[in-house]
């Protein structure tokens, strides 16, 4: 009998020692992880854009009055075999169409000349009773005809001598000395500034609509920043920028307006994209060291969203979970996976717009083998 309760006192020792040795083996170890509390903080989402200036210190110019162009006729070409021939033929028939036209020009005076006479002449006779009143009518009919006739045969003279001269006009090659006989046109500045950039110093030809130098206020220094233009359209009015790397502290800057018109630009990843330029001025002017000028480089942060008091939570700790967001909250020992709407957001954090409340602890940078339900224990703690 005692042989028998000292079996089983064993074997119950036995059989405890493996259950444990089993639960130990067997029993699923904490998760290290790495938590965050939710809190209210500043947030700040940004869009970052390298951008020039524009405006400064240049050469000073008055409208209407320095000129700042000079723009001459392009010089004819050379005129080859055939071209001369016909050139030449049409200033021979130009030539011939004047003489017709000077002869037409004296005889249409002859016949005014003797329409008058026979007006004059008329009229004394009927002064004196002899003809009568229908002839002298139609002696001042025939005299107003041939007045007529006499001021076409002029107007076909200018006529023929136009088309002399642009018969002439052809036959113009370029030769010695270029075109310095040539009248030049001056342009004149448009409006009072200084000239912030040309285009181009040496003589070149253009054509109508070139931009040939860029004229601006120098009091004024404008900051241009290209941007896509799905960024431009989440501009609030009168975004706030802040302006940094240009050689001094940061300075602030406020959104002018937005160009109405966008372009296509291809990145350098290859990629079309549509860009407009947005412009700023700067409502806080460096104090100290060099002023900023034309075409300086800056560095632009353009606020989209701001909140002061944001409920919010690190990007690392948010995953995609079906159609949205989700994180591990943490719940006792183990982490609960809840699912999250989150707002805006910038590189680092997002604003939670619901499923978490001020207080709440998340796991970032979960791994994969993190799952609902899961038994964890904080990293720190190690």
């Amino acid at each position: 009998m005692a042989q028998t309760s000292r079996n089983i006192i064993l074997g119950l020792i036995g059989a405890g020692i493996v259950g444990g040795l089993v639960f130990v083996t067997f029993r699923p170890e904490p998760i290290p992880v790495d938590l965050h509390p939710v809190a209210r903080d500043h947030l700040e989402v940004t869009v970052d854009v390298d951008g020039p200036t524009r405006g400064g210190e240049g050469v000073e110019v008055v409208a209407n009055e320095t000129v700042v162009a000079l723009v001459e006729p392009i010089s004819p070409g050379l005129l080859d075999a055939r071209t001369r021939q016909q050139a030449e033929a049409a200033v021979s028939e130009a030539e011939a169409a004047l003489h017709v036209a000077q002869t037409e020009l004296a005889q249409a005076r002859e016949d005014h000349i003797f329409a008058k006479s026979q007006f004059d002449r008329t009229r004394e006779l009927v002064d004196r009773g002899v003809a009568t009143i229908t002839r002298l009518e139609e002696d001042q009919q025939r005299f107003a005809v041939a007045d007529a006739a006499l001021e076409a045969a002029d107007a076909r003279i200018a006529q023929a001598q136009g088309g002399l001269r642009r018969a002439e006009a052809a036959l113009v090659e370029t030769g010695p000395g270029g075109n310095d006989i040539m009248c030049c046109t001056s342009l004149y500045a448009p409006t009072d500034g200084v000239v912030l950039d040309i285009d181009e110093i040496s003589a070149r030809p253009v054509v109508s609509g070139d931009r040939l130098l860029t004229i601006g206020d120098p009091n004024r220094i404008e900051l241009v920043a290209d941007l896509l233009t799905s960024d431009a359209v989440s501009l609030p009015p009168n975004a706030r920028a802040m302006v940094e790397r240009w050689g001094g502290p940061p300075l602030e800057a406020r959104m002018s307006y937005v160009e109405p018109s966008a372009r296509m630009k291809v990145s350098a990843l290859g990629i079309e994209e549509q860009r407009v330029d947005v412009i700023f001025d700067i409502s806080t002017p460096p104090t100290d060291g060099p002023d900023l000028g034309h075409e300086f480089a800056v560095y632009l942060r353009i606020v989209t969203f701001e909140d002061p008091d944001a409920l919010q939570v690190p990007l690392s700790a948010a995953f995609r979970a079906d159609d949205g967001w989700a994180v591990f909250r943490t719940d006792g020992t183990r982490v609960v996976q809840v699912p999250v709407t989150l707002g805006p957001r910038n590189g680092r954090f997002a604003v939670v717009e619901g499923g978490l409340a001020t207080g709440d602890r998340i796991v970032e940078h979960p791994r994969d083998d993190l799952t609902d339900g899961a038994l964890f224990e904080e990293r720190t703690t190690f």
